[in-house]
């Protein structure tokens, strides 16, 4: 039986796929490197803040809107990919949001 989301869980998983298509819609040439930059941000900041901690989740949402929308413009051609994100996608190279987060 597949379990319902909490609307801030539904606006968390709406913004992490809105940054996934505005990552989808840049150049193939650095399209990895925001692909890596949305999930590796998404990833450590979800394990960073507590599931019950509904002010810092809002916050964190409220930032990340303002985040993909300045990513969105088409001004917009690459963004920074630290070694620590490259070695940190390396070892989680294929996951997804929901397939490594446990409930």
């Amino acid at each position: 039986m597949a379990s319902r989301h909490s609307g801030l869980q539904k606006e968390v998983l709406a913004l992490y796929r809105r940054a996934l298509r505005m990552a989808h819609s840049k150049p193939s040439a650095v399209r990895q490197n925001f692909d890596l930059f949305v999930r590796y941000t998404f990833r450590t900041r979800a394990s960073a803040v507590s599931s019950r901690d509904v002010a810092a989740i809002e916050h964190l949402l409220r930032h990340g809107r303002r985040q993909v929308e300045m990513y969105e413009d088409n001004k917009v051609r690459n963004c920074f990919v630290s070694k620590e994100m490259l070695e940190w996608g390396q070892r989680h190279k294929g996951q997804t949001l929901d397939n490594t987060r446990s409930v």
